[in-house]
């Protein structure tokens, strides 16, 4: 069965029910009925329709009970019996398609197939999960609605040229073949010189179709300095070692001069000279970790970086951004962004490529010349999605004239990028406005982060809720390392804009110098981990060595984590430690960029050994185009007044520099490791002024200070660390003999619940009990997030009576654990073996009957990250098939105390919360009652637990919610298994 083409399917051609396994609908029903089930278990939220290769599992969420509801919903609708095993056993949909035709007619082979032709109802849709490289995409979209636009190039007047799904597939596989055709096989790097164009497009793809690595670098501005350009771009190309040079016409000849110097190149190529070989295409195979592109990181010119992304990277990282955004092909993408460049790459081009949503492109050269035209591109397409780095959206502000803004229509606008580059406060308050008479609403704007080592996307704040800006205390964040909130009197606070969360499928952690993860609101060194993470860099083990910690990456930006939001505070290089403070350049920049005369942007702050002091010197480069000596000196007090106020200290020197003396990257960071540099080589020009540093004295007392207070919280938190689990220790000691010794669970209980209490007060973490007036007299299911190790400890301490833990199953493998886990009363489940699961969620069900209240970690499992993720269905159905109410209790503070994956807790509060009993809707239907049930009780331990929704960040991003589909209706059985209910 073709997966693709079934994955363009409308689910509106189910309205047929089959009666037979050979009927032509069989394969589109069932995929309508798994659809159904998902769409309930996701209320509210958007359901990908599946693909028969979708699992069931990762991809859809069903989990056991789930799988139940489905066995009896298909058997309901085809009139037959499933075995057991089959519904156990299931992977995917294909395997239910199998055992259903099994079950009606057991000729029929498991791998009998019908091939269908795409719905035109649904010729848009995005890209299917299960596709596994980039030309797998294109091959998709091509076959499924190749006439439909895919770019448009912005014009001023009029709808600009168009490219489509078939015409870039045709005419990239005619490229591809001619590769081949001058000996390029699969590995092979193609380097692409090409300006934003069709001829770009096509390029990229020919290199995927044939095989090879795709190597983007930028292109010179102006055809007649090519071997100037060529010379700063020969480390990068000297890293890549590309076989051929992809160039635009009228610089095949221009370029053919440098390529002596470049070992690896054997040809320079056209689009044009490669599609007219007249080759034909031998279409090689492509895995999904087969490199796809070496993107070479901002200012790798010297020392090339060219980070290794996969195919797998690539779709992971655009499926997560995806999720995040809630992209449908009904989306239109405006970008301004370079293609050499990740953001502009994968984030626009291949994100609309994969999600079927049509690219308006414009060339950077042509936002530069008029930034404007960025917004009248998202007027005039009416474009829902569009952004870039900080600086365009400041561009926007000061060259936008007041005719145009009158007459702009940003409504349309729902999501607004930035990133890139620091996301300034003010840039987005002022953006946001300016422009909110032109229909742009601030929850539009999401400042967003990532790096070309994660492909481009990292994290996201919650679509809609608008940018989150902290003001913080100077003086904390720079002697302490501490993100501490400002008071509103305070007359210089640090205006940090926060970045959003993690991708889903993805993770972000902050760890001090030596590794050790740091708590919330503790500035340190951010590292991730995922599915779009690079295994490091080319033809450069040093460098791959300092990225790669383990399976964590480093981002090399230094920040802090407040709840699930990421704050950056600058670049681990970039940092100036200065008598033991952190001074942040970029905090400095933007304080020296604010004085009359300085050139917009054009300002640089880094730090120099300074031997005589102990300590590192401030020095701060501004450009100007002043030149009297009055006013040098009056920009030169104001550049000091400034950094004073801003750093709590005058700079050592401040250096007024001619226009563009400062190194810039490609994308246009300033290179501050470069500035620095030359200003030791003395190479860096302009007026230079010094002003006398603090006594040494002085310098070295503030230092050591500072050094005594961080060593000594250092020392305090492993003293703690260490009399808290010799405690515990103590703790599982004493309650283990009294739970083996005491005759009574009554007692045992007792014991337990008095050595928790006994615990938490010797390690000095105090509880908080609200709610015990809402425990019922009689059982109850209950069910708790799970967000730490302690959470049984608290729940223990919490709890006043007997509670049946459910515990996995692997528990009891060893015989102590099984002893004392069993004279508690706690019930186990199987999680591997499907089939043993449902046994033993009847079990609970029946011992809750029986007067037994079970107690379920209703997500399953805990992460590191804050978030309350999905709740699994076996509380839900054991409290509908007993007759029970749920009883949600909300966990706070456990995870901060001691989070997922460290062994070092700190001091913290925990408070547990008893909301009132939930009781199941008496409409007969069992399968909807512990749905509805399922999603009042985990809403409300949402409200109470000071957690974002992580729902969508734990579901597999290839089932990522991107299109909505029209209900299935079919046959809905009376209960949640009917072989199991009376």
């Amino acid at each position: 069965m073709d997966a693709n083409i079934l994955a363009g399917v409308s689910p509106e051609l189910t309205s047929t029910v089959p009666r037979i396994a050979d009927d032509p609908s069989l394969t589109v029903q069932i995929l309508g009925i798994v659809e159904a089930v998902a769409r309930e278990l996701r209320p509210g939220r958007p359901a990908a329709f599946p693909t028969v290769n979708a699992s069931l599992d990762r991809d859809l969420g069903l989990d056991s009970l789930a799988r139940v509801e489905l066995a009896a919903r298909i058997e309901a609708a085809f009139t037959l019996t499933l075995p057991d095993s089959a519904i156990a056993a299931a992977e995917t949909p294909a395997d239910l398609i199998a055992a259903v035709q099994r079950a009606a007619d057991p000729k029929v082979p498991a791998a009998a197939a019908v091939r269908y032709a795409p719905d035109e109802r649904d010729a848009t849709a995005a890209a299917p999960p299960d596709l596994i490289s980039l030309p797998a995409v294109l091959d998709w979209h091509a076959r499924h609605h190749g006439a439909r636009t895919h770019v448009r190039l912005f014009a001023d007047e009029g709808g600009g040229e168009a490219l489509s799904y078939g015409d870039l597939h045709a005419r990239a596989s005619a490229v591809a073949a001619g590769l081949q055709a001058i000996g390029i096989v699969p590995g092979e790097r193609i380097a692409l010189m090409l300006p934003t164009g069709f001829e770009y497009f096509v390029g990229f793809f020919a290199a995927l179709l044939s095989g090879a690595i795709a190597v983007p670098v930028y292109p010179p501005v102006r055809a007649g300095r090519i071997d100037e350009h060529l010379r700063r771009l020969e480390g990068i190309l000297g890293n890549a070692a590309p076989s051929v040079l992809i160039v635009t016409d009228d610089l095949k000849d221009a370029a053919s001069g440098p390529r002596a110097r470049i070992a690896s190149l054997r040809r320079i190529e056209t689009i044009d000279s490669l599609a007219t070989s007249g080759g034909r295409l031998e279409r090689p195979a492509i895995g999904a970790d087969d490199l796809a592109l070496l993107q070479y990181t901002s200012g790798s010119t010297g020392n090339p970086k060219g980070v290794m992304l996969s195919h797998a990277n690539l779709l992971a990282n655009i499926r997560a951004m995806a999720a995040a955004l809630a992209v449908t092909p009904a989306d239109v993408f405006v970008s301004w962004l370079p293609l050499y460049h990740d953001m502009g790459l994968i984030g626009a081009w291949l994100g609309a490529l994969h999600e079927g949503a049509p690219l308006v492109a414009l060339s950077p050269l042509a936002f530069l010349a008029r930034p404007s035209r960025w917004l009248d591109a998202i007027d005039h397409h009416h474009a829902t999605l569009s952004g870039g780095p900080n600086f365009a959206f400041e561009l926007c502000l000061r060259h936008t004239p007041d005719a145009l803004r009158r007459r702009l229509d940003l409504s349309s606008w729902r999501v607004a990028f930035s990133g890139a580059e620091p996301v300034n406060a003010a840039t987005v308050e002022r953006f946001c406005s300016t422009f909110a008479t032109a229909g742009f609403r601030r929850e539009a704007l999401m400042p967003v982060y990532g790096l070309a080592e994660n492909c481009v996307g990292l994290a996201f704040p919650p679509l809609g809720r608008g940018p989150r800006i902290e003001r913080i205390r100077r003086a904390a964040l720079a002697d302490e390392r501490r993100a501490v909130l400002a008071l509103a009197d305070d007359p210089n606070p640090v205006r940090l804009v926060a970045c959003g969360e993690p991708l889903p499928s993805h993770e972000i952690r902050i760890v001090d110098s030596a590794g050790v993860e740091r708590s919330d609101r503790e500035e340190g060194r951010v590292q991730f981990r995922g599915p779009s993470a690079s295994r490091g860099y080319w033809n450069n083990p040093e460098a791959t060595r300092h990225l790669v910690r383990g399976d964590w990456r480093e981002t090399g930006d230094l920040g802090y984590l407040a709840g699930s939001d990421l704050f950056l505070t600058g670049r681990t290089k970039d940092l100036i430690i200065r008598a033991g403070r952190n001074l942040h350049p970029a905090d400095i920049e933007a304080a020296a960029a604010g004085v009359d005369g300085v050139l917009p942007g054009r300002t640089a702050a880094f730090g120099a050994a300074d031997a005589d002091g102990g300590t590192e010197r401030l020095i701060v480069v501004v450009e100007t185009r002043r030149h009297v000596a009055a006013e040098t000196q009056r920009l030169r007090e104001g550049v000091i007044a400034a950094v004073t106020e801003t750093a709590g200290e005058p700079p050592d020197t401040v250096v007024l520099a001619a226009p563009n003396a400062i190194p810039r990257t490609s994308s246009g960071k300033v290179r501050r490791a470069a500035c620095r540099g030359l200003w030791l080589e003395g190479r860096l020009t302009g007026d230079t002024a010094a002003r006398s540093r603090p006594r040494h004295g002085e310098a070295m007392r503030r230092a050591g200070r500072a050094q005594a207070q961080r060593l000594a919280r250092s020392v305090q938190l492993l003293a703690y660390a260490g009399w808290a689990w010799t405690v515990i220790a103590v703790g599982i000691t004493l309650a283990a003999m009294a739970i083996l010794a005491l005759p009574r669970l009554s007692w045992r209980w007792r014991a337990l619940r008095g050595t928790a209490r006994l615990v938490l007060h010797a390690c000095a973490i105090p509880l908080r009990v609200d709610g015990q007036e809402h425990l019922p007299p009689g059982a109850c299911v209950i069910v708790a997030n799970h967000a730490s190790y302690l959470d049984v400890l608290a729940l223990a301490a919490a709890l006043p009576r007997p509670v049946a833990f459910v515990a996995k199953a692997e528990l009891r493998k060893t015989w102590t654990a099984r002893l004392l886990l069993r004279r508690i009363g706690t019930c186990f489940v199987e999680r591997f073996d499907r089939q043993k699961g449902l046994e033993d969620y009847r079990r609970i069900a029946a011992a809750a009957r029986d007067g037994r209240s079970p107690l379920f970690f209703a997500e399953g499992t805990f992460r590191r990250v804050p978030g309350l993720m999905p709740f699994r269905m076996g509380a839900f159905a054991c409290a509908v098939e007993a007759g029970l109410p749920v009883l949600p209790v909300v966990l706070r503070g456990t995870r901060a105390i001691l989070r997922g994956e460290t062994r070092v807790p700190r001091r913290g509060a925990i408070s547990v919360v008893i909301t009132p009993p939930q009781a199941a809707d008496d409409s007969g239907d069992r399968w909807a009652a512990a749905v509805t049930l399922r999603e009042r009780a985990r809403q409300a331990i949402l409200s109470l637990c000071d957690e974002a929704d992580a729902q969508s960040a734990v579901r597999h991003v290839q089932a990522a919610a991107v299109q909505e589909h029209p209900p299935v209706h079919e046959a809905q059985p009376a209960t949640l298994n009917p072989r199991h209910s009376k």
